[in-house]
């Protein structure tokens, strides 16, 4: 059976430059990244971004490919994708058709994307249908372009719209577009109440990227392996027996790792070697 490559994502490194993620991510054993667009490491919005020639020349002098693009996007970020009103709506399509426009020039298979949130004070169903039609908007760019969108699950304190396998097949199902598959985000997973079998029993192939985190017995997510309660060597082994293809990126994010976050990537890749036996 074939073993997902780990991943690495920016986000951790937001005190770093760019450069400096990059050398650490070669120097602890990363193949591939998601590139997550803080403005600190690459400014992108609704009119402009920057270029990506530094992200080019980095990736290939460590050997690295970034295998996906994960634009910003959550409350208090201005690109809800279930924005509301017209000039909001216009805003939030035209940045993430830059995002994806990124994408391609960087080679990147996948841009991440979410529901987007809703308002507290408005029916669900409101904003339901404002996603929707945003997504669908999203995935024609993404497919004209040669790349697919991931959708993830949030966690109820994130969004109210996606937060389960079910509701991302049913989000799915009503976006109809086959640029727009799935990501299976551990910690939203175990917040939710899933497992990595209710996905892939509900979604199937469309699981196309999952986000590697640990999450330990009081819910926090987004943890370093080994730093959390899950068995994350049996999760690893559950999407192998599961046929999954695509890569687990370790989407480490806690204000704990901010002042090092080398030290994490390396914990998380110490891990994954242990538990393939390379």
């Amino acid at each position: 059976m074939v073993v997902p490559e780990l991943s690495l994502m920016n986000i951790n490194h937001r005190y770093y430059s760019i450069e400096t993620f990059f050398k650490a991510a070669g120097e602890a054993g990363y193949r591939n990244i998601e590139l997550w667009t803080g403005s600190m490491h690459l400014y992108v919005d609704c009119h402009e971004h920057d270029s990506v020639d530094k992200i080019r020349d980095l990736a290939a002098q460590y050997g690295i490919k970034i295998v996906c693009v994960c634009p910003e996007q959550n409350n208090p970020k201005p690109w809800n994708i279930a924005a509301r009103g017209n000039e909001a709506r216009a805003r939030t399509l035209a940045y993430f058709k830059n995002v994806v426009d990124i994408a391609a020039e960087l080679g990147a298979e996948q841009v991440m994307v979410s529901s987007g949130w809703a308002f507290l004070n408005e029916p669900i169903e409101d904003a339901w249908g404002r996603s929707a039609s945003m997504l669908r908007a999203i995935a024609e760019h993404a497919g004209e372009r040669g790349v697919r969108l991931v959708l993830e699950a949030l966690q109820p304190v994130e969004s109210m719209i996606v937060n389960s396998a079910a509701d991302t097949k049913r989000m799915i199902e009503a976006v109809d577009h086959p640029a727009l598959k799935a990501c299976l985000d551990l910690g939203a997973m175990a917040v939710a109440g899933d497992t990595i079998d209710d996905y892939f029993d509900l979604l199937g192939d469309d699981v196309a990227h999952v986000h590697f985190v640990d999450v330990a017995a009081d819910g926090t997510t987004h943890l370093a392996w080994g730093d959390g309660d899950r068995d994350m060597r049996a999760d690893l082994d559950r999407l192998v027996t599961r046929g999954y293809r695509g890569v687990v990126s370790a989407e480490t994010y806690d204000w704990r790792y901010f002042a090092n976050p080398a030290a994490a990537d390396a914990q998380v890749m110490a891990e994954y070697r242990r538990a393939i036996g390379a």
